[in-house]
């Protein structure tokens, strides 16, 4: 992962390694693959157990040096549709002192320094934290958690080891007490969206509940969740950055 600075902003993506992982290896793969069950074809298109039978008896009736380009062939354009939504979905962090660029999955969004009370990664999270309590930004990422810190402490961002709300969250279970109003019937409609993996509803969702006050993380295929309460009061913005309490008593 690189972490490399541009002038006054300091970007975080997964480097040009990569990129070049997904766009040349997973082709090669894939071709590669083809070429050893184009090998086997005849024997495949044999067996009912196997999917695409009809593909390999295709193949198996090809010239040998036609079966191996079509069979290389869709493979390989598979590696590179692979390449063009595993290019579309990472994460890309661009860092200032004012603020930052959250760039995933071909939407954009840049929160202020002002606004944020903290930044910490949770479990594989990148997670912007509101001086209300809120979540302003929750994307997740193999970025490098190490990386990400140089970069937001370099630009004197607030940096948590870990969340400091983690200790209120509560699982959700349906008809709870304690959710405002609303909230409950989306945190139903979000849990069907986990179970079916739809990522764009789950991420209108939780904006819906962030709405509502109510602040929601996943583990796995449970929702926690907790409302957005109080905010921090550990830490407080002054002229010269962001200082502790004890700090600025003394």
């Amino acid at each position: 992962m690189d972490a490399q600075g541009h002038g006054e902003a300091t970007v975080v993506d997964g480097g040009v390694t990569e990129l070049v992982v997904m766009w040349v290896g997973f082709p090669l793969l894939g071709a590669g693959l083809g070429a050893g069950l184009t090998a086997v074809s005849g024997w495949l298109a044999e067996r009912p157990w196997v999917p695409f039978d009809n593909w390999f008896a295709f193949l198996a009736r090809l010239p040998e040096q036609q079966a191996y380009a079509a069979g290389c062939a869709v493979p390989a354009l598979a590696g590179l549709v692979l390449a063009y939504i595993g290019t579309r979905e990472r994460l890309i962090v661009t860092v200032r002192r004012t603020a930052v660029r959250l760039r995933h999955d071909g939407h954009e969004q840049e929160v202020s320094r002002a606004t944020v009370a903290g930044v910490f990664v949770d479990n594989k999270a990148l997670v912007l934290l509101g001086v209300d309590g809120g979540e302003l930004a929750r994307e997740r990422s193999d970025l490098d958690r190490d990386r990400l810190a140089a970069a937001f402490t370099g630009h004197g961002w607030p940096w948590r080891e870990q969340d400091p709300h983690r200790e209120a969250y509560r699982r959700w279970v349906e008809g709870l007490p304690g959710l405002p109003a609303g909230a409950d019937a989306l945190l139903r409609a979000r849990q069907r969206a986990l179970d079916a993996d739809r990522g764009g509803e789950i991420r209108e969702l939780r904006a819906e509940l962030g709405r509502l006050g109510v602040v929601v993380r996943d583990e796995g295929k449970r929702q926690y969740w907790r409302t957005a309460g109080e905010p921090l009061r550990r830490e407080e913005r002054t002229d010269a950055g962001w200082v502790s309490g004890e700090e600025r008593d003394r």
